[in-house]
């Protein structure tokens, strides 16, 4: 049995339980790092794409100043690191056990500072951020970022739990709205990620410690309407997605128990109720976690943080999942895989882990399968999040 360096916790009611939350706790690494390409089983990756270049964000969550983290990215889906930027706010130096704290928005970047109760905006120049503004989260320590035309809704961790809603202006300037907080479906239920519908009208936040899925409708102001909770077919919901028919793809850590993991499949009608398509569907792996689904609707994977390698599932177009491979290995990830982000066009697949303290980066092939291109080393032990384009 293997004994990983980072072992999943949560911070709920103010104290750390011992619930799995695929994060972060333990920042000694036994790997040294540099800045160069590494490969897996001999694998270099050597494909020719004619993808268009792009960058990769990451955010170190330091406590003594959050920093936007940027990797160039080829149009071979190779990554090189490029610079850093300061968010005005601070981390945690510790796991956040969310996906979703640093996220795409057309030419704009939001980054959660989990660490000083706020969220940073940027506007995105080529390789360049401009930072534009840093406002408080509404809530205690936020970890979760969605946003959808001119709306941000954030997702605060600590105390009780709860979501808040802010405008964007078309500088990037964030406004809180008034009336847009909301409280989660109980008091501290350890939640994991928020996040749009495709069309703006729901917000969903999948909830660790209730297993539950709990739902928002959101009027044509962008305010969030009463909460209202649903059972998860698998126990620990944390990562999720939607793909092209308003599907939520859902990942469920099983509480880490080995080999237990599974992904599930929901359909969110148009009143805003979930129910199960695919229950549960094993991974055969440990402790999935992050959630990524293909720009076409067609490909979904997930990160196994306890067995370190990512899981791919085929999306039916009626939301139905299939395992791509029967042991549920789709590819090999360095330890302690974290969070997911697809380039544009869903081209190549970017994984941070945690207990390497780099990137592993995938080529998608047609068929949903991954080729390795190899890993990226050199961040900093508390790096979060993950975002491409």
């Amino acid at each position: 049995m293997k004994t990983y360096l980072r072992s999943p916790f949560l911070l709920a009611a103010g104290l750390f339980l011992m619930l799995p939350s695929c994060q972060k706790e333990d920042f000694t690494s036994s790997a040294t790092n540099d800045a160069t390409l590494e490969t897996r089983n001999g694998h270099g990756g050597y494909h020719h794409g004619n993808g268009i270049p792009g960058e990769v964000y990451t955010m170190s969550n330091s406590a003594d100043g959050n920093e936007v983290i940027v990797f160039s990215r080829d149009a071979r889906g190779w990554l090189q690191p490029y610079r850093n930027y300061a968010t005005g706010g601070n981390g945690t130096s510790g796991g956040l056990g969310s996906q979703g704290a640093i996220i795409v928005h057309g030419h704009f970047l939001f980054v959660v500072n989990a660490g000083s109760n706020s969220i940073t905006s940027f506007i995105i120049n080529g390789n360049k951020l401009e930072m534009v503004q840093t406002v408080n989260s509404q809530g205690t320590m936020p970890i979760s970022l969605t946003a959808h035309g001119d709306v941000l809704y954030v997702l605060n961790g600590g105390g009780n739990g709860n979501i808040a809603g802010f405008s964007i202006d078309p500088d990037g300037m964030l406004a809180y709205l008034e009336g847009s907080e909301r409280p989660l479906s109980a008091a501290a239920p350890a939640p994991a990620q928020i996040e749009f519908n495709n069309w703006g009208t729901y917000l969903v936040v999948t909830e660790k410690g209730t297993n539950m899925l709990t739902v928002y409708k959101v009027d044509h102001n962008g305010i969030a309407g009463t909460p209202k909770a649903y059972p998860s077919s698998g126990i620990t919901p944390f990562g999720f997605a939607f793909d092209n028919h308003d599907h939520v793809i859902v990942s469920e850590a099983f509480g880490g128990a080995p080999n237990a993991s599974a992904m599930s499949s929901y359909q969110l009608s148009y009143t805003g109720s979930i129910s199960t398509i695919s229950g549960a569907v094993p991974t055969h792996q440990t402790a999935a976690c992050w959630v990524a689904v293909t720009e076409n609707g067609r490909y979904a994977y997930t990160t196994n943080f306890g067995s370190n390698n990512v899981s791919g599932y085929k999306i039916d177009p009626d939301g139905t999942l299939t395992l791509l491979n029967s042991s549920g290995v789709t590819g090999w990830t360095a330890d302690g895989p974290l969070d997911m982000a697809l380039s544009r066009n869903s081209q190549y697949l970017y994984i941070l882990n945690a207990n390497r303290d780099n990137i592993t980066m995938f080529r998608i092939r047609y068929d949903g399968s991954l080729t390795p291109l190899g890993n990226i080393g050199n961040l900093p032990a508390s790096a979060v999040g993950l975002a491409a384009r």
